[in-house]
């Protein structure tokens, strides 16, 4: 039987791509009743008479799924956060980069619109993009106005399933717009009143650019988070997880213990205080979260 990745899913329809081919399936009616569903960016075996009429047959094992956005088998996420319009968020940059670890999947930190910060603002994200590098993620300035630095991005999307995440208005189409041309997504500006962008993607699709597949997705339409627990927050900061193995007893939380190497690197100034607050919050966040029955 032959073996192919959905790169589509829409209106009851599962498009999977076999080497050039393109086949329109459907899903049997066996993973309604076993409760699979099968997601953009599955390995599956199907049936085709032709490129109009396919049968998914089996869902191959995945290595990682998401639910918002439905995709399975992602290899990396390229978070994307603008300078300005939206203001730079390292909050919202850790949230979602707590979610991505959490998945092991490959975070890269992209930030755009660098054409459109002043000199302080320019500075200041030249400050953030050093701690963040120092923490061990890799991160790229970039502008789709003047496509500086979009270059450094293709290399990492080579033979690779990724995500291009942000919040709304932040640059995403844009971006595909230069790495890919002939795409001509749709953007639109933000809207000042409501502070966030009015961008129309509404499906997922996995999209071919250089030899790479790119999921151009509506975002995270849940930042929470509902899987995660206390013990496992420490491995979704990569800098913390380093000092950890300083920490005088196992399973420190870094919270009131003492001799923590985690507090003990963000007291030496190691580790930026703003990533430990963060931290905190989200330690908290979870321990209030209730219980699921």
């Amino acid at each position: 039987m032959p073996e192919g990745k959905i790169v589509k899913a829409l209106s009851g329809f599962y498009y999977v791509l076999n080497k050039e081919e393109l086949i329109q399936c459907r899903g049997r009616g066996v993973f309604r009743k076993n409760k699979i569903s099968p997601l953009v960016g599955d390995e599956v075996v199907f049936q085709a008479e032709n490129d109009q009429e396919g049968y998914i047959l089996e869902v191959k094992e995945r290595k990682n799924e998401l639910v918002r956005p439905p995709i399975a088998n992602v290899d990396q996420a390229i978070l994307v956060f603008s300078a300005v319009e939206p203001d730079f968020s390292t909050v919202l940059l850790d949230r979602f980069l707590v979610l991505v670890e959490f998945n092991d999947i490959e975070p890269i930190i992209c930030i755009t619109k660098m054409d459109l910060a002043n000199e302080l603002q320019h500075e200041k994200i030249e400050v953030f993009a050093r701690q963040y590098r120092a923490a061990g993620y890799e991160v790229v300035l970039t502008s789709s106005e003047t496509e500086t630095g979009v270059e450094q991005l293709t290399p990492h999307l080579e033979n690779k399933i990724s995500v291009f995440a942000g919040q709304s208005g932040v640059g995403k189409s844009s971006l595909l717009n230069v790495l890919r041309p002939d795409l001509e997504l749709k953007t639109n500006d933000i809207s000042m009143h409501l502070g966030r962008g009015k961008h129309t993607t509404r499906h997922v699709e996995l999209i071919k650019v250089g030899n790479g597949l790119v999921a151009d997705t509506p975002g995270f339409s849940s930042l929470e988070f509902a899987n995660i627990e206390a013990e496992d927050l420490t491995a979704c900061f990569p800098e913390m997880l380093r000092a950890s193995e300083n920490c005088k007893f196992r399973g420190c939380l870094h919270v009131s213990e003492p001799k923590c190497g985690v507090k003990a690197k963000v007291e030496a100034g190691e580790i930026p205080g703003y990533r430990y607050q963060h931290y905190l919050d989200f330690l908290q966040e979870i321990k209030d979260r209730k219980p699921r029955y």
